[in-house]
């Protein structure tokens, strides 16, 4: 297949057929598999903690969330040339996009020609038998699919793709330019995704009790995206030290009433002894 046709997901369907709307004479995701028998499962746990924590941290300031589709090791079909071919991104996610399939419904796999909105950032999760087709290095061979690169870049034109290996650390920014990946080095160390109002990078902290760097997405601001457990655990610190200053504020008011008490006392008692005081000199006290 040439690198020309790669640049249409439609391929040669989308000339053919124009007295059925596209939806009704295309291929959708019940029409094709969601499963790949050749890859039967994820290749490690980490694999399911770390696009878990990107799920649960992309949480876009410039969109609503029924407006966000995010797909983990899911089926990304891309052409109509052969609408079987796929690949299965560890961790993507769209913008501008409805939540459900045709709204109403749970996605199978993500359908280009049917949704018509390309993933805005792909994440791949590096491991031995995919490193190099992950970062780009293997070889075009015409009479297979396109690689994985040739996918994203040229036919999804996905903007953002980050490739992360938990091995060595190693991490890879790449930004769409001019039709072809760059990778970029940001000074922070952070790969920033203006359209969604986040950045992405790498975090040394504790997730499901295990001590390591993951990837997680940051705010505008550059602070972490909090996690709906760790936004619990914020709302239950707040309502302990709301309690706290309640319990302190009542402490305060009970030991101004008390200092009142004192004060009053000692009124009461400075004026016996001045009563005292008049009497002993025959003077009665009015």
């Amino acid at each position: 297949m040439a690198l020309e046709k790669l640049a249409s997901p439609l391929g040669s369907w989308s000339q053919t057929d124009t007295l059925r709307s596209p939806r009704e004479r295309l291929p959708t995701m019940y029409d094709l598999p969601s499963e790949d028998p050749e890859e039967p499962g994820l290749p490690d746990e980490f694999h399911l903690l770390q696009p878990q924590l990107l799920r649960e941290t992309f949480r876009p300031a410039t969109y609503p969330p029924e407006r966000i589709f995010v797909g983990i090791d899911m089926n990304l079909y891309y052409t109509l040339d052969h609408p079987r071919w796929h690949k299965r991104p560890d961790w993507f996610a769209v913008l501008g996009v409805s939540r459900w399939y045709a709204d109403a419904d749970l996605r199978l796999s993500y359908v280009i020609w049917q949704e018509e909105v390309s993933p805005y950032l792909l994440v791949e999760l590096l491991s031995p038998g995919t490193e190099a087709e992950d970062l780009g290095r293997t070889p075009y061979d015409i009479q297979q699919p396109p690689t994985k690169w040739m996918v994203y870049e040229q036919i999804l034109r996905a903007p953002y793709y980050v490739v992360f290996s938990r091995h060595t650390g190693e991490l890879h920014y790449f930004v769409l330019q001019e039709g072809r990946y760059q990778e970029v080095h940001p000074a922070d160390g952070r790969l920033h995704l203006p359209e969604a109002g986040l950045g992405i990078g790498l975090w040394r902290g504790a997730y499901e009790g295990l001590e390591r760097d993951w990837l997680r997405f940051c705010d505008a601001n550059g602070v972490w995206v909090p996690t709906p457990l760790e936004r619990e655990q914020q709302r239950a610190e707040q309502e302990h030290l709301r309690a706290e200053q309640g319990w302190q504020q009542a402490e305060q008011e009970r030991l101004r009433a008390e200092q009142g008490w004192q004060q009053a006392e000692q009124e009461c008692l400075r004026a016996e002894r001045l009563a005292a005081q008049l009497k002993a000199r025959g003077i009665e006290p009015e």
